[in-house]
């Protein structure tokens, strides 16, 4: 099974982040997305409902989206997991490489929580 990233993700703009409610059922959000040694990170908030998904149920689907959130590529199974505050800065390199927008702080001030996708 494979470990990087899928070649259907790496260097898309977009991602369609599906996470799961208790019910099963699925909730997908379009996500910027940084790409390091094989994982993707993304940014939020700690009281998003994708978080709260997360913090429930690791197992999420991705696949590549346009900025509204159409998906443009197949799923493709994951798992995520909140990083602890000693790992935010690498993934916020990883955004901050990405996306110039990214690096302004005050669009970004109430961002506090980071999340690693992996695969495999």
């Amino acid at each position: 099974m494979p470990t990087g990233i899928p070649q259907a993700i790496a260097g898309q703009k977009y991602i369609s982040l599906k996470t799961f409610r208790k019910s099963g059922a699925g909730v997908a959000t379009p996500v910027w997305f940084g790409e390091d040694n094989g994982k993707l990170y993304v940014m939020t908030r700690g009281d998003m409902g994708k978080t709260k998904r997360i913090r429930n149920n690791p197992a999420v689907r991705i696949a590549s989206c346009t900025m509204r959130g159409k998906v443009t590529g197949s799923e493709i199974p994951a798992t995520a997991q909140i990083l602890p505050a000693e790992a935010h800065a690498g993934a916020r390199e990883a955004i901050n490489r990405k996306y110039w927008a990214a690096r302004i702080p005050f669009l970004w001030w109430r961002t506090d929580t980071y999340i690693e996708i992996s695969f495999g």
